[in-house]
Parts: C-alpha cells; sequence; structure tokens
C-alpha cells in the first residue's frame, strides 16, 4: 500500500511512541507485586509517549495545531489542520499488565479527519487509514464485518466505572442489547474497540463518555473500511456528544434502534 508523506510521519511518530511503551509496559509488568505499585511510572510512560508524538509531528508539520489527552490543546498558525492524540489509550490495562493498550494519532483537516493510525505495541498490530484510500491492518485491507442480523453479532462497547456517572442509565442501555446478540465484548481501549470495527472483529460499538482523542482515528479507520458511524442520537455531532454507534450499514441501524429502547420508566436519553 502507498502512503502519503504525512501518513508516514503518523506511522513513525506512532511507532516510535509504541516502542517507548512496550519497553515501559515490561518494567509496569515487574512492578506488579511492589508494595508501591506500578501508577507513578504508568502516568510517565503517557507522558513520555505523547512527547515523542509531538516532537516527530512539529518536526514535519510545525504550523499544525494540536489537541492532546495530556497537554491539552494548542492552536497552530496553519488554522486548517490539528493533530488529535492518545499517546496511551487504555491506561488501567497497560497499569494492571494486560496488552491491550494503543497509540491513537489522527488528522483533522477544517474539522474533518482525514488520516488516523492506531497502533497496538503490545500485539504489534498497525491499524491506518486515508481519506479515499482505504483502511489497513499492517498494510492489509480492512473491511467491516459482513454480518445482517444482530443475533450473529458480537458487539463491543465500555463501560462506566468509579469517576464516571450515568452507571444506571448505561446498564438499561447493556440489558437491551445483550438480549439481542451473540455477545458482548470490553477491551479498555475504545480506540483498539473501533479499530476491531474497522477490522470486522466486532459488528458493532456504542459507547458514552468519550473524548475526541479517544474516537478520532477509529472515525476515519471504520470509514474507510465500509463502516457506518453516529453520535448517539444518530447525527455526526461524535466530539460534542462524547458518544459513538458503530458497525456496518445495517448492524449501525440495528444497534441504534435497540439503544433507542426505553428504560422502565419509559423515557430515553439517547433523544
Amino acid at each position: 500500500m502507498a502512503r502519503s508523506a504525512l501518513l508516514n510521519v503518523m506511522v513513525q511518530a506512532a511507532l516510535k511512541a509504541g516502542r517507548s511503551l512496550a519497553r515501559d509496559f515490561g518494567e509496569v509488568q515487574n512492578l506488579q507485586v511492589s508494595m508501591k505499585g506500578p501508577g507513578d511510572y504508568v502516568s510517565q510512560a503517557d507522558q513520555k509517549a505523547e512527547e515523542i508524538i509531538l516532537r516527530e509531528l512539529s518536526r514535519a508539520r510545525p504550523t499544525y495545531g494540536v489537541l492532546a489527552e495530556e497537554s491539552g490543546e494548542s492552536k497552530g498558525s496553519d488554522g486548517q489542520h490539528r493533530w488529535i492524540i492518545d499517546p496511551l489509550d487504555g491506561t488501567t490495562n497497560f497499569l494492571h499488565g494486560i496488552p491491550l493498550f494503543s497509540v491513537s494519532i489522527a488528522l483533522e483537516r477544517q474539522g474533518e479527519v482525514v488520516a488516523g493510525v492506531i497502533y497496538n505495541p503490545a500485539m504489534d498490530e498497525l491499524y491506518t487509514a486515508e481519506r479515499g484510500n482505504g483502511a489497513f491492518l499492517n498494510d492489509r485491507r480492512m473491511r467491516v464485518a459482513a454480518r445482517r442480523t444482530l443475533p450473529d453479532c458480537v458487539i463491543g462497547t465500555g463501560v462506566p466505572h468509579m469517576g464516571r456517572g450515568h452507571h444506571g442509565k448505561y446498564l438499561i442501555a447493556l440489558s437491551h442489547v445483550m438480549g439481542e446478540v451473540a455477545g458482548i465484548r470490553r477491551l479498555g481501549s475504545a480506540a483498539l474497540d473501533l479499530a476491531y470495527v474497522a477490522a470486522g472483529r466486532f459488528d458493532g460499538f456504542w459507547e458514552e463518555g468519550l473524548h475526541p482523542w479517544d474516537m478520532a482515528a477509529g472515525i476515519i479507520l471504520i470509514r474507510e473500511a465500509g463502516g457506518f458511524l453516529s453520535d448517539k442520537t444518530g447525527g455526526s455531532a461524535m466530539f460534542k456528544t462524547n458518544s459513538i454507534v458503530a458497525g456496518n450499514e445495517r448492524i449501525h441501524k440495528e444497534l441504534m434502534s435497540v439503544l433507542k429502547k426505553p428504560g422502565p420508566d419509559g423515557k430515553n436519553d439517547t433523544q
């Protein structure tokens, strides 16, 4: 597959950050048995990975803006382009020695995501996509799964935890979906969840309470793999509503209709 110069820059940044995380992950696994635990070490690993990414990207395109999980937003003089970066998506997995975490880098042009890279260093899986050029996993073309009915489907989701609200609301949505599908999965990295939809491993995915850096690269991956996405209302304001629903055209539609079912009080919060 032929990559543009910009996508090559993104890939190199993700691979370098991934190598740094992989080294730190080995140390985290050793720290599991210590009384202090690996918490401080993980936050340093996160920051180090972001510094690597920012250094690589700014060297290639110094005028672009940045929205990053650790360092926040900085406006670029370019005014048209913005990098959206999550240096370590799946921090809790990383902290516990679970090899499901990722580096996520997206490029936004005039408010639209046009390129994305997600890299899982523990499994050496590199997901890439550019608008109009398709989506790839380790340079092999990806397509979303072709299943057409929810009872055949495995659906990914994110589960709210301590410090995240709306547990009851989520449980209502989960109860609706779990009764309709072959299986539910929760990886612990929304970027990887979306990459798995693009690769046809998951048939669909939904989650609320996400940030743009959790979703941006996954959005272009799924679109270029032939999938459909929306926010929880069926619109395209994923970043504003902090929500996403994804799948192939048919499964996205079916999943949306299940998620819109009313709760026990007759209300539905997706409206």
